[in-house]
Order: C-alpha cells, then structure tokens, then sequence
C-alpha cells in the first residue's frame, strides 16, 4: 500500500516538473484583448475568477494566479446616467459604414471657438477657415469615393423620410458597398441602387416598406426600383423570404391609433390564416389590412375600410376580399 502511494507521489512530481515555469516577465502588464477560453494549467478547470482588485485571473478551484497586473481598458471615470456618460466621454461616434470614409477621418467644427469655449481671434480665423475647406476637399479624393459619399447621403435622406432605424441604415449602406465592389452600379443609377439597397435592407431586417412607399420619396420610379432589387440580390446572392403581414401590423396599428390588444388580435388572425395557407400568392399589405380591420371591429375600435386602405396604400376593394376570404376559412363571426 505504501509502495502504491510512493508511485502516486513520484508521478505528481514528474508532472509538476515537467509543467513549464510561470514566467514573470509575461504576466506583467497583460492586456486582454478579447475573451479567450482561460484553463488553469495546475487542475485544468476552466471556472476562473477575476479580481478587478488585484488586477489579476485566479482559478476559483485551486487558487493558482492566471494572469496578472492586468491593465484596465475601460474609462478612468464613472457616469451614473446617459447625460453623465456623454459629457465625459472623450472618444468620438463608433465605426460606420453610413459615412463613405466609415467616419473615420476629422471633421473641423464651424463654431470659431477654441476647447475652453472661448473665441478665436481674427487671424485665426481665417485660417481655420483654409483648414476647413481643404478638409471638405481631401475627405473625398477620387471619383468613386464621390459617387459613394453622393449615395451614402441619397440613402440616408430616404431612410430619414421613412423612419427608419439605425441597423436598416448599415445593412443598406453595406449592400451598395457590395453592388460597388462588384462594379454593378455601371449603367445604373445612383438613386436606383440606393433605393434598391434600401428596399432589400428593410426586408432583411423585418422594418418592410412597400416599393410605392420607397418610390414616393426617392427619385425613381417603382418599376426601376424592383428592377434594381432583383439584379442585385441575384448578383449578391441575396436570399429573402417573403415578406410576412405579421411585420406590418404594429406600424399599421400604430398609424391607425389603435390599442395593444387589437395589434395582438390581428397579429392572432394571420398566425391562423398563415396556418391555412391562405396569406400565399396575396400581397402582404391587403392581408394584413384586412386582419387590423376584422380585430378593430370585434375589439369595438372600428376604423373604417378607407381609413385602413389609406394606411396601408392598398384600395377598399382589396381590404373586403381579403376581409370575405380570412371570416369565411377562419369561421369569425363579425358583426358590422
């Protein structure tokens, strides 16, 4: 027995002998860059604690240090709200692909003061004047970089007009960056392309917008959009589903002024219609006009049939057959 437990011993010492030595000189002044899957070479256990205290990375089983003096890459200050927090912020806005130049190059401000808020005398000026303008100049130095900063602009002005959100913006920014890198923009308009991109970035994100609706603030027409829209996600490869009338309800509900449970009935009705199969081959705008319609009425909010059409820019005709087809296969009783 006692032969055994020698064994045992001299096999640990092995072990701890053959392990490579601790080295001092790198554990010093660590950055962690990014997250890496940390196993304790003594125990091999990945459950790992770190101290922010002692700036240091302790296996939480046996107590052996990982890492240490590890420098703290966050802000030396404390903010306690939103208000706090952009006050003392020193960094500018993140990486965007919005911007042609991915806001990454410098931006002079056109208010002549100077960091303490203070006025710039005369001769200053007109100097910061000079900056300026060749700033504006070198930001953009060859044609292609136009041509992207024009449509960049032409996007943002169409999805400022819709409303649309922050992440539709990139994803379409990226798209057109793509239909550029390809050469797919030659032959084609700006506008077009901008819209197109637009159009597939609201579908790919769930915020849908009609091609009417695209159409009537951009500068193209609708056809020219649809166009667009189908060369380049054959050519990008992109594959979308078609639109569901679920993802219209909430705007439409919204733009009708109706309540949470009329948005839950409709949202209800096509979850039973798709069901059933009775939203393929119609288009999701009229389905999904017809679904608020039958909600609003059993919910006792009524709209009426031309009120919902104006929403949802489809006609009245449209919103009484989709309305005949979801009472009739669903078996909802609807009093006028």
């Amino acid at each position: 027995m006692s032969k055994q437990k020698k064994s045992e011993e001299k096999k640990e010492e092995r072990k701890i002998m053959e392990r490579p030595p601790i080295n001092e000189d790198s554990s010093k002044n660590v950055i962690v860059e990014k997250e890496e899957e940390l196993i304790c070479p003594i125990c091999g256990s990945k459950n790992v604690i770190k101290d922010y205290e002692r700036a240091e990375i302790v296996c939480a089983d046996c107590g052996c240090v990982l890492q240490q003096n590890l420098f703290d890459v966050g802000p030396e200050w404390r903010a306690f709200d939103h208000e706090q927090r952009v006050k003392r912020s020193r960094v500018g806005a993140p990486m965007t692909y919005t911007i042609h130049d991915k806001g990454l190059s410098t931006v002079i401000d056109w208010r002549n003061k100077d960091s303490y808020g203070k006025d710039i005398s005369a001769d200053k000026r007109a100097q910061l004047y000079r900056l300026r303008k060749w700033q504006r100049r070198i930001r953009v130095s060859d044609a292609s970089e136009r041509n992207l900063a024009f449509a960049l602009s032409e996007l943002d002005r169409i999805a400022s007009k819709l409303g649309l959100p922050r992440n539709v913006r990139e994803n379409a920014a990226v798209l057109y960056r793509g239909a550029v890198e390809k050469g797919l923009i030659r032959g084609r308009s700006i506008e077009g392309v901008a819209a197109a991109a637009l159009y597939a970035a609201c579908r790919r994100c769930k915020v849908p917008r009609t091609l009417d609706e695209i159409a009537e603030i951009s500068r193209v027409d609708r056809k020219e959009i649809g166009r667009t829209y189908r060369f380049i996600s054959r050519e990008l490869k992109i594959r979308l589903a078609p639109t569901n009338p679920i993802d219209y309800v909430p705007r439409f509900a919204s733009e009708l002024k109706l309540p949470g449970e009329v948005e839950s009935k409709a949202i209800a009705i096509l979850q039973k219609a798709n069901e059933k199969g009775l939203t393929s081959g119609r288009g999701p705008t009229g389905v999904a006009a017809a679904a608020i319609y039958i909600a609003s009425v059993l919910h006792g909010t009524r709209r009426t049939q031309r009120e919902v059409a104006d929403v949802a820019g489809v006609t009245e005709v449209t919103i009484r057959n989709r309305y005949k087809e979801l009472t009739e296969h669903l078996d909802i009783d609807v009093t006028l």
